[in-house]
């Protein structure tokens, strides 16, 4: 038989959770058509896997590239972790659909700006806007190319910002209102995104600071929405569920059980977490939630413990706290105004010290955050904020207001959020989870857990050996290709998608933290994950990436729903 590509003494972990073997695989037209040992034929490429892992392409369920596939073939950081298929528009925020005039698109790109991190500068710039309609999205996205596949969910907010204009931000929608919405969700899920995304969390702002405008749908209007998928017969709904991860209020688990109900589709939500002061609720909100998990309302988790970088220019963990509108899209002159304003940081102090889980970052644990940049004193550079208030003689946080006061609040600090990782094992081992979170396009200056997947590999299977191979790879593959319908995707086998990774079982990994590079448009920066030990990522029989290196091929496809 003739290949187009022959992978040849491979150990391949196909993604059903079954033991490893060594066989070759031929690909063919993009997909697998034998899978064997020794296969005998002409092959266009030999690539010799000897020594090495050859897995399906993981699938990342949460990300937000909704932007950055404007301006980035690769989707990098994910890409280069091993990753072929990535989920766009989670959380209910996105950039289609988008009217043509300059108000909609600005409302549009604050949305990102203050949510997501992304320079203003870089979305100005970069940012095609050759649509209108989110098919016409889907569809521009497919012309341009990626080197890997995109699969997208409708976000809600710019939906309500298409039908109801300004008013999206200031109130739910009326009857008629929620009925066109409704058919403008229909006729995208109809024409191939995969449902459609919400959030209800108070942290999450956009334009002018304001809640975006999902936030604001009420459960009547959810419910709509969720009608729709039943009718359709297909689509998924995706929701930031959760105010304080760890736990689960009596409204949050009626709202789920309302989509679950209405929808009669499967739901991912975010997140469960085990959290430090309460190490028993985690488990607790699986328990509560079980019978619903049986309906397919599957919780997502992750496999990193959760670092945060923060600046006082953009606070990302202040957003949720009620002095948070007085800080953010405000002049740094002025921002430096309030926090050496007394009345402001007790009211800080105060805010913090009321949620339990800044408590105990902020609070319990200052020797474990990390001064990560300190242009005002460069000596306390890798330091921790223990450390620095102690030198100078200062109250933990009095020392985390007052560095960046120095240096017009360029001080960054590293701030562990879940931080153990002794617990991490209990949720992604535990099959009623969706291993995700990544938030790949999202908090570009702030967290990049894009690599989760590779660190999985290496810090969990290898290392710890808290799971074995094949249930980790099929945690990062058939799972959740399967929550998306992708029938073809997520296994090695023949007539699936030629979606493949291949890495050293000894090297592969990706660190703990990001790392910053100056790589976005205009060389504003970012932070990354590089990975370790990826040897090839081949996506629909193409490589894309060798050795670390872009091909500069852009096989990907969009993936429709079905």
């Amino acid at each position: 038989m003739a290949f187009d590509l022959l992978i040849k003494n491979g150990t391949v972990v196909d993604g059903t959770g079954s033991p490893r073997y060594q066989a070759d695989v031929g690909i063919a037209d993009g997909k697998i058509v034998e899978v064997g040992k020794g296969l005998a034929g002409k092959a266009h490429r030999v690539i010799d896997a000897s020594n090495l892992i050859v897995s399906p392409g993981f699938v990342d369920p949460h990300t937000h590239y909704d932007a950055q596939i404007c301006w980035d073939p690769q989707v990098t950081s994910s890409s280069w972790n091993g990753v072929t298929t990535v989920l766009l528009g989670n959380c209910g925020v996105g950039i289609a659909p988008c009217k043509k005039d300059p108000q909609s698109r600005d409302v549009a790109a604050w949305d990102l700006v203050n949510l997501e991190a992304i320079p203003i500068e870089v979305l100005k710039a970069a940012l095609t806007w050759d649509w209108e309609t989110f098919p016409q999205y889907m569809d521009a996205a497919q012309r341009r190319g990626t080197a890997i596949n995109l699969a997208f969910l409708a976000p809600l907010t710019p939906f309500r910002h298409f039908v109801m204009g300004p008013a999206a931000l200031e109130r739910a929608a009326t009857a008629e209102e929620t009925m066109k919405i409704k058919a403008l969700l229909r006729e995208t899920v109809a024409a191939g995104a995969m449902g459609f995304s919400t959030t209800i969390c108070e942290g999450d702002i956009g334009y002018q600071g304001k809640p975006i405008a999902c936030r604001l749908a009420s459960n009547d209007e959810l419910g709509a929405y969720a009608d729709g998928l039943r009718e359709l017969g297909k689509g998924i709904i995706q929701i930031r569920l959760t105010q304080n991860p760890g736990t689960m209020t009596e409204s949050e688990y009626q709202l789920l059980e309302l989509l679950v109900n209405r929808s009669s589709r499967p739901i991912t939500w975010s997140s469960v977490r085990i959290r430090e002061d309460r190490p028993d609720k985690g488990l607790d909100v699986l328990q509560k939630v079980d019978h619903l998990i049986k309906r397919r309302a599957i919780p997502q988790v992750t496999c990193r413990p959760l670092m945060v970088e923060l600046n006082l220019h953009e606070p990302l963990l202040f957003s949720s706290l009620p002095c948070n509108k007085q800080l953010y899209n405000h002049p740094v002159d002025e921002q430096i105004r309030l926090y050496r304003d007394p009345q402001f940081r007790g009211m800080l102090r105060e805010q913090l010290n009321a949620n339990p889980i800044h408590r105990v970052a902020f609070f319990g644990h200052p020797d474990e955050i990390e001064i990560v940049e300190c242009a005002a004193d460069p000596s306390l550079t890798g330091k921790s904020l223990a450390e620095a208030a102690r030198r100078r003689k200062q109250d933990p946080f009095d020392t985390l207001i007052e560095l960046p006061l120095g240096d017009e609040l360029k001080t960054r600090y590293l701030v562990p959020l879940f931080a153990s990782e002794d617990t991490l094992p209990i949720l992604f081992n535990d099959p009623r989870t969706l291993i995700g979170l990544a938030d790949g396009g999202a908090h570009l200056d702030q967290i990049c857990d894009a690599g989760y997947c590779t660190y999985l590999l290496g810090k969990w299977v290898r290392e710890r050996k808290a799971l074995t191979l094949e249930f980790a790879i099929k945690r990062l593959t058939s799972e959740p290709a399967a929550l998306l319908n992708l029938h073809d995707r997520g296994r090695i086998a023949p007539s699936f998608a030629a979606d493949i990774a291949i890495f050293d079982f000894d090297k592969v990994d990706s660190p703990r933290k990001g790392v910053y590079r100056s790589d976005l448009p205009g060389g504003h920066r970012r932070l990354v994950a590089p990975a370790q030990g990826m040897a090839y990522v081949i996506v629909n029989g193409v490589p894309v990436h060798q050795n670390n290196e872009y091909t500069g091929a852009t096989p990907g496809v969009v993936l429709r729903s079905r």
